[in-house]
This record gives structure tokens, C-alpha cells and sequence, in this order.
């Protein structure tokens, strides 16, 4: 029985990690290898990502399984979307890349680029794309208005995950998945929308040539083998975009599901045999990101476990500390459905004090019970995260060609039991969650699809589902959380 062996970097917002995948047979195990932070870097009144950091932890994760003395089939990297790394006519970086949560050139672009380069219903129609400041569309038309100096000098810019190989390889491509969060893609021709890209001032030839996943990029670039003693190792490019990744995962053997990837974002949607443009997606915003074998990932992005990131960032601040068992025990022990937030609302997006923001909200929307103790706090933002995702949920009903009969949840947010527990109150379903590792996997198994160990995104899935038991969650309760969904939906001004 043949065994591959793939490394997997997974590099999100927050924390990046070096993963072993071994594939005997069917049988798929995971090794976490190395763990390591990634903060944006305020300096200079923006926010930027320290992309030279990251080099440094992917060469140290290579340095670490090398020292396994296993013969590695290949590599692959996903990140997070839209945000791209300039370089020069030499190939080397120009500066550091803007992070999307840089207000500059995020707050107020897109209504700028609606009023004087085209109205948002135009724009929709020709990319099927959420509208969202942090699109890399509204980032570039932004630095493109101020003459920014790095996309001025800029003659190639690569999203996240294809910069890192780039400088693992020295080849540069731009990857499927990951070019379709910038809403420069047409996503019926699957390719990059120059007259949309003129039209914003941003030059066409900035990007390179579009690859599928399961692209091999290049070898590893001798110096970097010599300095690690390693092999040149293939790397591939996998789906770039985390979320993608995250979905090939979904242990599903049917088409009756919706899925919600939860972490820091959270993305709900369906998958889709094509993009899925018309009034009702366009009143709801709802995107068309790619995927893999062909498929589009029909989702809409929410505020995700940020907020409760940011509160327990505020509180460890200020000298209280909370493992994440203890934090969901203080949620399940606090009194329900005191208040509501729109975990979507702009307030929440990167504010000072995520605690203050959320007490600023209740105020704003007439709430006098506001939450007071720590526990309250994280219950509230456990529950307007479950209804937040039934009000999506409802959405995708009306656009899914089939009936929706289960949410699949991945990612780490899928370990929270008490968020999944709330969420199949909140939606009426059963509600699957993980596997935790969704995107680790994904990575692995289309690493193997390119080394022909699967041929299909279903085989992948089998394999996977031979591997993974999800937890289910039946809904309870269904009366108390019902009447709460109309106050949830009166507080944030909803129907």
C-alpha cells in the first residue's frame, strides 16, 4: 500500500500552522508540526501583514519535518483572501502588503468607486461578488486614487498564498480560488476582468497567469534546500483561498446541504455547479467564489469569532484570562437572550474596544439590557452569531435548487459545541460539525489529487468521510428560540 506524505501550511488571520499529512491507502492522518502567530503590524497609521515573518515560520515548519527523514510528495499553501504583495521588475517584495483590515484603504472605498467608476448593481453583474470594503478591487482602486507608491512601482501583484510560494519557488502564478474573493474575476470566464481593471485605474498586466488547483508551481528553490537540507519539493497550488480549501473537506456524499465555515470569518453558503447571478443574489449580496472541480462556492461572509477574539483580547488587557473551556462555560451559565448584535454591523469591524462596541450597540438600538459580566457578553455574541446565521440561512433556502436538510460546520469554530449547539436551535436542522481541521485536509487531499492518489473532488470526500465522524446537533427548544429570532431580527432592524 502506497504512503504519501504532503505538507499542508495553513496560514490564517490570526495563527499559521505546519501540517503533515500522511495518506496510506484511504487512511489520513495529521500531524500539527509547528504553530505560530500572524498579526497585522500597525505602523505608520496602517495596518500591513509581516509577510517576511511568515517566510521565516514556513522555512522553520520545512526545517522541522525534515528532520522526520520522510519523503515528502509535494507542498501546498492557503491563506486567507483578497489581499495581495507587490514586487517590482527585479521580483522582489515592495514593502510590506496592506492588511484588509487597514481602514484607508477600506472605510468609504466602494461607495466612492459606485459613485464615480460604476454603480454596485453594474459591478455585481459582472463579477457576482459580495460587496465588501476589504475587496481587493476597492483596496487597489484605493491606492490607485492616492498614487500609492507600491502599486505605482509595482509590475506583479500576487495574492497571499501565491506570494509565499512565490518566494518558496520563484515562480509566480495566480490561483483560481484566491483571485475569485478580489472581485476582479469574471466568474463565468473564470478570468480576470481587464476592462473593469482598466475602468478602476489598476493595470491589467499586474497579474499573472491563471492556474487551477492542483497546479504545480515549481520546485523549492535550491539555496533554500541547501540552507535546510532538504529535497526540491514540488509545490502545488492547492485551492489558495482557506475557505475552499475548507469545503472540499466537507464529508458530504450529497448535494443537500448548506455549509458554514467558522473561525475568525464565518462563511455560510452552497455549492453551486455554476455562478448564481440574478435579483435575488444581487439584493441579498450574496458572492461567487470559486472552488474546486469546476464548482462555485455560493456563500455570504459573516463577522465570524472576531468579536469574541477582540473581547478577550480587551479582558487578558486588562488582566482576566480565560481558557476557551472556561469561556464557553461562563456563555453556558450566563442568562439567554438578554440582547442581540448584527455581528455583521461596521461598528464591530476592528474597533478599539470590542466591549465598549457592543455596549455602543445596544445603546444605538434601544436595548436596555445590555450584557455586564464577562459571561454575558460571549453568550450574546454566541446567540446573535446563531441567528445571524439562520437569517443567512433563509436566504440560501430560496436559492438552493434542492432542499437544504443539514448544515455542515467546519473549521475551528466547529469544536465550539455550545455555538453548535445554539446554531441548530436557531436554523431548525441538524447541524454536523467538522472535521476542525477542514482546511488542513482540504490542502492535503487536492495535494493528492495532483499526485493522482483521488481523481475527484468526490473521491476526496469519500476518503475524507472515511476519516472523519462529525458531532450532530439536534435542534431543541424550538419555541424560546423562535420567539427570539423576532427580537433578534427587530433589534437589528431586520423584517
Amino acid at each position: 500500500m502506497d504512503t504519501q506524505h504532503f505538507i499542508a501550511f495553513d496560514l490564517g488571520a490570526t495563527s499559521g500552522r505546519t501540517i503533515l499529512g500522511t495518506l496510506q491507502g484511504t487512511q489520513l492522518t495529521l500531524e500539527e508540526v509547528t504553530r505560530f502567530p500572524n498579526q497585522m503590524l500597525p505602523l505608520n497609521g496602517h495596518f500591513y501583514w509581516n509577510i517576511y515573518s511568515l517566510y521565516e515560520h514556513l522555512k522553520k515548519g520545512l526545517a522541522e519535518v525534515a528532520k522526520k527523514k520522510l519523503p515528502i510528495t509535494s507542498i501546498g499553501i492557503d491563506t486567507w483572501g483578497v489581499d495581495v504583495a507587490c514586487f517590482n521588475a527585479d521580483g522582489n517584495l515592495i514593502g510590506l502588503p496592506y492588511a484588509y483590515r487597514d481602514p484607508q484603504q477600506t472605510v468609504g472605498q466602494k461607495e466612492v468607486f459606485f459613485e464615480q467608476v460604476m454603480p454596485a448593481d453594474q459591478l455585481y453583474a459582472r463579477t457576482g461578488l459580495q460587496h465588501m470594503d476589504f475587496n481587493t478591487l476597492f483596496q487597489l482602486y484605493a491606492l490607485a486614487r492616492r498614487d500609492d507608491f507600491h502599486l505605482r512601482h509595482a509590475r506583479r501583484l500576487l495574492f497571499m498564498p501565491d506570494a509565499l510560494s512565490y518566494l518558496l519557488t520563484g515562480e509566480m502564478v495566480t490561483e483560481y480560488t484566491i483571485a475569485s474573493t478580489s472581485q476582479l474575476l469574471n466568474p463565468s470566464t473564470r478570468r480576470m476582468d481587464e476592462e473593469l481593471m482598466k475602468a478602476a485605474g489598476i493595470r491589467p498586466e499586474l497579474f499573472g497567469t491563471m492556474v487551477e488547483p492542483g497546479h504545480r508551481i515549481g520546485l523549492l528553490r535550491q539555496e533554500l534546500c541547501e540552507e535546510l537540507q532538504i529535497d526540491p519539493v514540488p509545490v502545488i497550488a492547492v485551492a489558495g483561498h482557506d475557505t475552499a480549501s475548507a469545503v472540499a473537506a466537507i464529508p458530504a456524499s450529497d448535494p443537500d446541504f448548506a455549509y458554514l465555515s467558522s473561525g475568525t470569518w464565518s462563511l455560510m453558503g452552497i455549492e453551486s455547479q455554476g455562478p448564481v447571478i440574478n435579483e435575488q443574489t444581487t439584493h441579498y449580496n450574496i458572492t461567487n467564489e470559486g472552488g474546486v472541480d469546476g464548482t462555485i462556492r455560493l456563500l455570504k461572509n459573516i463577522t465570524g469569532l472576531w468579536i469574541v477574539e477582540q473581547c478577550l483580547k480587551q479582558w487578558r488587557k486588562e488582566g482576566t484570562e480565560y481558557s476557551y473551556p472556561q469561556m464557553v462555560a461562563l456563555a453556558e451559565e450566563a442568562e439567554p437572550f438578554r440582547c442581540f448584535i448584527n455581528p455583521s454591523d461596521p461598528c464591530f469591524t476592528n474597533p478599539a474596544h470590542m466591549p465598549q462596541a457592543i455596549l455602543d450597540y445596544c445603546a444605538r438600538t434601544g436595548q436596555e439590557r445590555a450584557p455586564r459580566t464577562h459571561g454575558e457578553f460571549i453568550r450574546v455574541i454566541f446567540e446573535s452569531l446563531a441567528m445571524k446565521y439562520r437569517e443567512t440561512l433563509d436566504v440560501f433556502h430560496q436559492l438552493s435548487d434542492h432542499p437544504l436538510r443539514k448544515l455542515h460546520i467546519i473549521g475551528g469554530g466547529s469544536r465550539n459545541q455550545l455555538l453548535d449547539q445554539f446554531t441548530a436551535n436557531a436554523i431548525g436542522l441538524p447541524v454536523y460539525a467538522g472535521p476542525s481541521e477542514a482546511t488542513s485536509i482540504g490542502n492535503i487531499m487536492l495535494q493528492a489529487k495532483a499526485a493522482g492518489a483521488v481523481s475527484s473532488l468526490a473521491d476526496m470526500r469519500r476518503v475524507i468521510s472515511a476519516n472523519v465522524q462529525p458531532m450532530e446537533f439536534l435542534p431543541t427548544d424550538a419555541d424560546s428560540w423562535n420567539a427570539a429570532y423576532g427580537r433578534y431580527l427587530q433589534c437589528i432592524g431586520g423584517r
